[in-house]
């Protein structure tokens, strides 16, 4: 299940520079607006210093890192809910990703023109949030519509769903987004059958200037002081630095985040936090043919596990011998584990935890 995460952000703030240094894909970065008009896409391979540690430990022939998408979604700005600037288009990307990555313009720089012609982080976001959320009424105003309809045949359930979108249609019209709105089993079955694009959690990327890193800056305070109160995450990144990092390899790039005073690039920031914003977790499979890290969504069982595996692993599920990574790397590899009884058999109510190692036996 690899996520998929769309950059969104005004033109200008730096999105296409920050996707061309985490993809290294190439896209075109321009200093006019919409020089993104279809959106680029680019596979990352997650760096998880565990699964290099496992390969290592089972002299693996065949290493296979999980991976993430970013999707490099064009500038949106003030009016494109209804079509400005190819709005609509845009817009539609969004649906398609689990979660949006903002960013966020916090460097001053008169070189690089702002469509708004100052820098202000605060209003830049509310540009946006109220530009999804405006599609979003309209996307209930659709459903109240057609609900509307149906619930004068007199069915209660159908009078409760109403009811509940015009509860959703108010709280959208004085600003909330739909990650903020409570909602109950059955009216979150009806949130999702909306699609709405205020659904989807958001993590800022606070882009900076390079000597405004590790700290960022006081544009960057204004960024965390909304993210708090909407508890969304910020990640501070700089895009032109990350491009430079994206062009060294190995022992040149840590010693150039040594000199940057970074303990781990943007890229590795990112993932993090979109890992943690969305509760996803990795688990591991580890042999001489093969070492692979695999994402889970946290919570989920064993079986469910194998099922990311392949499908008849989880329909012919067993049991799953499992052993903790510090377990792992503490006795070397499955066999001291094993000699050592921390390698556990668990059932089908186990629940996988993170850099959990998985053989899983099952029946074909």
């Amino acid at each position: 299940m690899a996520l998929r995460c769309g950059i969104v952000g005004l033109p200008n703030v730096g999105k296409s520079t920050l996707f061309n240094a985490l993809s290294q894909a190439g896209a075109e970065s321009a200093n006019y607006p919409f020089c993104t008009i279809e959106p680029n896409v680019g596979m990352v391979s997650v760096p998880d210093e565990r699964l290099d540690m496992l390969a290592e430990l089972n002299s693996s022939v065949k290493k296979v890192p999980t991976t993430i998408e970013f999707v490099d979604i064009a500038g949106l700005v003030e009016g494109a809910s209804k079509g400005e600037g190819l709005g609509n288009q845009f817009l539609g990307y969004i649906r398609e990703v689990d979660a949006i990555i903002h960013v966020v313009r916090c460097f001053e720089n008169e070189n690089v023109v702002h469509v708004a012609g100052s820098v202000d982080p605060l209003r830049d976001i509310e540009v946006i949030e109220t530009e999804l959320l405006l599609k979003d009424l309209e996307a209930v105003e659709k459903r109240i519509d057609r609900t509307r309809k149906a619930a004068k045949g007199g069915d209660k359930k159908i009078q409760e769903e109403l009811a509940f979108y015009e509860r959703l249609l108010g709280e959208l019209s004085d600003g909330t987004p739909v990650r903020s709105i409570t909602a109950n089993d059955a009216q979150s079955e009806w949130l999702t059958s909306l699609f709405l694009l205020t659904s989807k959690p958001v993590l800022y990327a606070a882009n900076v200037g390079e000597d405004d890193l590790p700290d960022g800056n006081t544009h960057v305070e204004t960024v965390r002081g909304r993210a708090d109160e909407e508890g969304a995450g910020v990640v501070i990144v700089s895009a032109d630095l990350e491009a430079q990092i994206a062009e060294l390899d190995g022992d040149e790039k840590d010693l150039f985040l040594e000199e940057m005073g970074l303990s781990s690039s943007g890229l590795d920031r990112l993932i993090r936090a979109a890992y943690e914003l969305l509760g996803l977790i990795t688990f591991f499979t580890a042999g001489p043919k093969e070492t692979r890290a695999w994402t889970l969504t946290s919570g989920m069982k064993a079986p469910q596990a194998a099922g990311q595996i392949h499908t008849d692993f989880e329909r012919g599920f067993i049991r799953a011998e499992t052993i903790k990574y510090s377990d792992y790397v503490a006795h070397r590899g499955e066999s001291g584990a094993r000699d050592a009884g921390v390698m556990r058999s668990e059932g089908k109510e186990y629940t996988v935890v993170d850099g959990d190692v998985i053989l899983f036996r099952f029946n074909v």
